[in-house]
């Protein structure tokens, strides 16, 4: 009998009962995906797929100290578990001790839906878009234009036993839409993208709608050099940044100053206003259709995350309010060794405390500046100042007197968003938005559009 045949919360439970460690973890991550693909104003593929990961994590204690050891298998049969268990527990005892090692957390409440079975997608679940979708797909062909594209759901729910008693569970919904419109003759591009729970609040039409304005301001071509212009980041260029930021904001690394969040002296730059604007970066696990696991879920320690910290309770954390740094993500053990507030990463990101404008009123009051679509191939240059550089794509449009009047060149860029919050004029409405480079990773994000007045355009790039 398969691993797959039995429910996770047994797997979990005879895992548990097999290691003979000090202190064990067990991880059980019951995945199912749902994607439809198109092309050409056609759908081309669809597909289901279901898998299971177990991941168990060993600890043994010795007079040095707490060592750990962490195995992860897909597919494991029953006459696999056992021997899953004691590769954990021999990595464990082959491996020194663990600098992060910490009591494993004990004492939170079990999910009460811990013995249910796992949620599932399925193909119904684009019961209502795919049908809208084909109506996108008439609506193009009669204005000479093509889709391309590919909507994915997938359901994962997460089962956390512990040898310290903790039993919890976390089902997470995560769907993500992506459509591009190109000219028949592919010398203009438009992309937009949504991120969805459910994809009953995404509309195709509407999107197709979209991308059809901008196909209409691209049939007017500049160019324009490189240089430093006034621009308009929509909210998924926003999340881009701001979610690298994120990234980088660990507060060991900024202690050890690593970082642009460092001072010298091994001081951090909590405290110090980022922007003059009110604007408040933060996570929430309950945030209304953000929503994300409220417990710690580390598969693997590393940086500020520590497979020690498994089932620690997460709450909302500000890291950056009405523009003053407050927070940096820690696990417990780098929260010690810094002096830091403890403060777990979570799994979405929101920036809010703008003006209640939509970027159309942005453009509408814009003398002459720049209007992006997206940003893409985003790598780090500076980790000192966190300068990124990255390109445009899929259209960036001229403003002037209020009105969109052509489509420019792309550009490199070479910005870092710690340097743009502090700069940044305007801030308009917070909304859901799924970031163009990072969506593969993250994204349960909101942010609103920023005007930047100087957005450094390094160079002048050759893409769509």
């Amino acid at each position: 009998m398969s691993a797959r045949t039995n429910k996770p919360h047994e797997i979990v439970e005879r895992a548990l009962q097999l290691s003979r460690a000090d202190g064990c973890v067990v991880i059980a991550d019951e995945q199912s995906t749902a994607n439809l693909r198109w092309a050409g104003n056609a759908l081309t593929t669809n597909g289901v797929t279901r898998g299971r990961t177990l991941t168990v994590v060993a600890t043994v204690d010795g007079k040095e100290g707490t060592a750990s050891g962490v195995v992860s298998r897909s597919a494991v049969t029953v006459d696999e578990l056992e021997p899953l268990v004691r590769a954990a527990e021999a990595a464990a005892r082959a491996a020194g001790p663990a600098e992060d090692a910490q009591p494993l957390v004990a004492d939170v409440p079990a999910s009460q839906d811990f013995t249910d079975a796992p949620a599932e997608t399925s193909s119904t679940v684009f019961a209502d878009f795919a049908p809208a979708l084909g109506e996108a797909f008439a609506r193009a062909r009669a204005g000479e234009r093509e889709l391309y594209g590919f909507a994915n759901h997938e359901m994962v729910s997460t089962y956390v036993g512990t040898s310290t008693g903790l039993r919890l569970r976390h089902d997470q919904p995560n769907g993500t839409l992506e459509l591009n419109a190109k000219s028949p003759d592919r010398t203009r591009s438009a992309w937009a993208g949504r991120s969805t729970r459910d994809f009953k609040d995404v509309d195709p039409t509407a999107l197709d709608a979209e991308l059809a304005v901008r196909l209409g301001w691209a049939e007017r071509r500049l160019e324009l050099p490189a240089g430093r212009y006034e621009t308009l980041l929509p909210p998924t260029a926003v999340a881009d940044l701001l979610i690298y930021q994120f990234w980088s904001a660990s507060g060991r690394d900024a202690a050890e100053g690593r970082t642009v969040f460092a001072k010298p002296g091994g001081a951090t730059r909590l405290g110090e206003k980022l922007s003059e604007l009110p604007l408040t970066l933060r996570s929430d696990p309950n945030e209304p259709g953000l929503e994300s696991a409220p417990f710690v879920i580390a598969h693997s320690s590393g940086g500020d995350q520590s497979v020690f910290d498994n089932g620690l309770p997460l709450a909302a954390t500000e890291w950056v309010r009405e523009g003053e740094l407050r927070h940096l993500t820690t696990s417990r053990h780098s929260a010690g060794l810094t002096g830091l507030p403890l403060a777990p990463a979570i799994d979405n990101l929101i920036l809010d405390g703008g003006e209640d404008r939509s970027i159309e009123e942005m453009v509408a009051n814009t003398e002459r500046g720049l209007l992006l679509t997206c940003l893409w191939y985003i790598r780090e240059v500076d980790p000192a100042t966190l300068l990124l550089t990255g390109l445009t794509r899929d259209g960036v449009y001229l403003v002037e007197n209020g009105e969109v009047s052509g489509e420019v060149n792309n550009f490199r860029f070479n910005e870092s968003p710690v340097d743009l919050l502090g700069r940044a004029s305007e801030a308009g409405r917070t909304e859901k938005t799924l970031p163009r480079e990072w969506g593969d990773y993250f994204t349960r994000a909101a942010m609103p559009a920023l005007r930047v007045p100087d957005f450094n355009m390094s160079s002048v790039s050759q893409g769509v």
